[in-house]
C-alpha cells in the first residue's frame, strides 16, 4: 500500500493572481520545479523525479531537454562513460 504525505504549503493568492495559473497549475509548476532541482542534484532518480510529478520517465526527460540538461555531467564524467563503454565494447568483442 503507497502511502502519501500531505503537506501543506501557504501561498497567498495574490501570487496565483500575479502568475495567472490556477492552484492546480500552481501545485503542477512547484512539484515540476521541486523535481528537476533535486534530479539536477543528484537526490532523486529519473524515474522518482517523474514519479513525483505525476508524469512517465519520456515526458520527464523531454522536459530536462527542453531545459538544457538531460544529462549534466562534467568532462571529467564524460571520459569516464566513454572509457567504460570502450573497456565494454573491447570485452564484448
Amino acid at each position: 500500500m503507497k502511502h502519501i504525505a500531505i503537506l501543506p504549503i501557504e501561498v497567498d493568492e495574490s501570487i496565483l493572481l500575479s502568475l495567472k495559473e490556477s492552484k492546480e497549475d500552481f501545485i503542477y509548476t512547484m512539484k515540476l520545479f521541486t523535481a528537476l532541482h533535486l534530479y539536477k542534484k543528484n537526490r532523486l532518480s529519473l524515474g522518482k523525479a517523474a514519479e513525483f510529478v505525476g508524469i512517465d520517465k519520456l515526458k520527464f526527460m523531454e522536459i530536462l531537454k527542453d531545459e538544457g540538461s538531460v544529462f549534466d555531467y562534467n568532462d571529467e564524467e564524460i571520459e569516464d562513460i566513454i572509457k567504460d563503454a570502450n573497456e565494454l565494447a573491447d570485452i564484448i568483442q
